[in-house]
């Protein structure tokens, strides 16, 4: 796993890509033919805020017409907990904050043709990573220890279960754990770009993604 580095001015033998600038790539052709019926698809959301998901819901009367070409099979939707069969395409909204969510992302690689990082901390770290600026000790210490909302008169404790998912260090947008094969930034990104990117796949298309449809804010 990489490691963030702080931003820093860029050379001018540099090339800089945005996020409506990412390359179109087309499917490949051979794999496109080989896919009859429906297309198994699976989403998840690691550390996020939901928003994406919410996001894919505002496609509203276009997932009718989706659901005739898909098949929604692990979801936060559908509260399956594992991939039940190979999938042609993954989901994932959020970033890498856990060993957990490592496992889950993995899972998601090894079981998806095509794995999309969907929003700003999905493909960036979005907000969970500006605890990268702090050490992950001084962070865990704000939060249950010097927190301005602690119960008066009860004993400080920092939550240390092996029940619980152990935190990484860093928080990680999920290209620097496993190969992603296409970005929809935005936080979080529209309904439109999200039906824009899984129409073109299931048609089989070069994923054009215009930057009209992008949000930022």
């Amino acid at each position: 796993m990489s490691t963030h580095h702080g931003a820093g001015s860029v050379s001018a033998s540099e090339q800089v890509i945005y996020g409506h600038q990412l390359p179109k790539r087309a499917p490949d052709a051979a794999f496109i033919a080989n896919q009859t019926g429906k297309i198994d698809v699976a989403m998840i959301a690691l550390v996020g805020c939901w928003g994406c998901t919410l996001s894919f819901l505002d496609m509203d009367e276009r997932l009718l017409t989706l659901l005739d070409k898909v098949t929604i099979h692990r979801s936060s939707l559908t509260d399956v907990k594992r991939i039940p069969v190979r999938c042609t395409i993954g989901f994932v909204e959020g970033g890498v904050a856990s060993e957990e969510n490592i496992e889950t992302l993995e899972h998601f690689r090894e079981n998806c043709d095509i794995l999309i990082s969907v929003g700003a901390c999905a493909c960036w770290g979005g907000v969970p990573a500006l605890r990268n600026l702090e050490p992950l000790a001084d962070c865990l210490e704000e939060a249950y220890i010097k927190s301005p909302t602690a119960v008066a008169g009860a004993i400080p404790i920092i939550p240390n279960h092996p029940d619980l998912p152990k935190i990484t260090t860093k928080v990680y947008p999920n290209h620097e754990v496993v190969k992603i094969d296409y970005f929809i930034p935005g936080c979080p990104p529209d309904g439109d770009a999200i039906a824009k990117v899984l129409e073109d796949l299931v048609n089989g298309r070069p994923v054009d993604l215009p930057a009209q449809i992008n949000r930022y804010d």
